[in-house]
């Protein structure tokens, strides 16, 4: 089927399957003078770029409540520090180190225009796992993978061992992606970027309903495009 041909649905469906755009069309996305819409803070009118996170309340999932709860840099350093400095968590992360490693990654986006908004994951009263939840078309990524307006990304980690392997990672993650398509009706994609060498986080996305789109260069790193569709959350 040519794409004259094809329906508004099957092209909501499609990925841009070579993430490597040419130079000249990468410039003219990103150029400051014109931004792509909402690039630079300038959201496309909602007033909100993650149409009011802190308000969305909890959600019932498999394993229990969930409640995203927005970080309190004073409150919760200490423990996503802790998170942070455990090796199989560092690998992935490089945050590993004092406190101020984390303090800088995490207020850069407390701090900022609320493209990202990091949480953390606290499951039936206990937070046990850290999450950030961010506009992917506004985020420097976009510059490596293709991004479409609104696509709304996910970062997320397990903090406790103990928590890790036993199927949480998967239940949660289908939870808050869905969460994330029922509080943000302009968003078609909840993408995500694990680094390909990360086996589990990739096959907790797939079992959380994320496909797999593509393979991606970022900076330092090879991930795996994950995207959870609006359109097919009820198959996957």
């Amino acid at each position: 089927m040519s794409p004259i041909d094809a329906s508004a649905e099957d092209r909501d469906n499609e990925d841009t399957i070579d993430l490597r755009l040419t130079e000249d069309l990468l410039s003219f996305l990103v150029q400051e003078d014109e931004p792509f819409p909402g690039r630079g803070g300038q959201d496309t009118g909602d007033g909100d770029l993650l149409d009011g996170l802190a308000g969305w309340g909890p959600v019932r999932t498999p394993v229990g409540l969930l409640h995203l709860v927005p970080v309190r840099a004073e409150r919760d350093l200490p423990l996503i520090a802790r998170w942070m400095n455990d090796p199989a968590v560092a690998v992935f992360w490089g945050l590993a180190g004092p406190r101020s490693v984390t303090e800088g990654h995490v207020r850069r986006q407390t701090d900022g225009d609320g493209r990202s908004v990091p949480c953390l994951g606290v499951l039936d009263g206990t937070p046990m796992s850290y999450w950030e939840i961010y506009r992917a078309d506004l985020d420097p990524v976009a510059r490596h993978c293709p991004a479409r307006p609104h696509d709304t990304g996910v970062h997320f980690l397990i903090g406790g061992v103990a928590d890790r392997g036993r199927g949480l990672g998967s239940a949660l993650l289908r939870a808050v992606a869905d969460l994330v398509l029922a509080k943000r009706p302009s968003c078609a994609r909840v993408v995500a970027g694990p680094d390909l060498r990360n086996i589990p986080s990739v096959a907790a996305y797939l079992s959380a309903g994320f496909r797999f789109s593509a393979e991606a260069d970022l900076p330092g790193r090879r991930v795996a495009l994950m995207v959870r569709d609006r359109a097919l959350r009820d198959v996957l």
